[in-house]
């Protein structure tokens, strides 16, 4: 997230840099750290939901968030939808969520293999084998959790909709 962006105070204590998220939740913590990660440009249902689920695993939850670069790159242009700063705020704004990581790779694997979590979790749209850094986390002794999905409850969906209404004739 850039320097000129400010969040309010409740909000910015659950934003970390990187380095600030190993000291909090790498691997010398002594309490049970959950990950997960996306890019959600539209923060929705399914992802409160896959949140709160997540959180109920261990002690604390930590979301990887990928840059705006990242999601342009991975999504295509004219994403991320919201841009960076308000998503943080908004996952932050969360209670099931104890930190935000912004990272700027397309892929998680360098931020999973720096903090260790003991559960990783996706969402119910990947299968266990598919999961980035589930090597790492296993290797630990941790494991992957896939939390089943909400249907009906997808950015693309959503997207989808909201084009519908707008071609509809006023």
């Amino acid at each position: 997230m850039t320097n000129d962006e400010t969040l309010p105070e409740a909000l910015a204590r659950k934003f970390f840099t990187r380095e600030a998220a190993h000291r909090e939740f790498g691997p010398a913590r002594s309490d049970r750290v959950v990950f997960t990660n996306g890019c959600f440009d539209l923060i929705h249902r399914g992802h409160v939901e896959l949140f709160l689920a997540a959180r109920a695993l261990g002690d604390r939850l930590v979301v990887g968030l990928n840059s705006d670069a990242s999601v342009t790159r991975l999504k295509g242009p004219g994403r991320p939808l919201m841009p960076e700063p308000d998503r943080v705020a908004c996952l932050a704004a969360l209670e099931s969520v104890d930190g935000v990581v912004v990272f700027e790779e397309d892929t998680p694997a360098a931020l999973i293999e720096e903090l260790q979590p003991d559960i990783l979790v996706k969402g119910g749209d990947y299968e266990v084998e598919q999961v980035l850094g589930r090597d790492t986390v296993e290797a630990r002794g941790g494991r992957v959790v896939i939390v089943p999905f909400l249907p009906g409850r997808s950015t693309t969906e959503i997207m989808q909709s909201a084009a519908k209404i707008r071609d509809e004739p006023r």
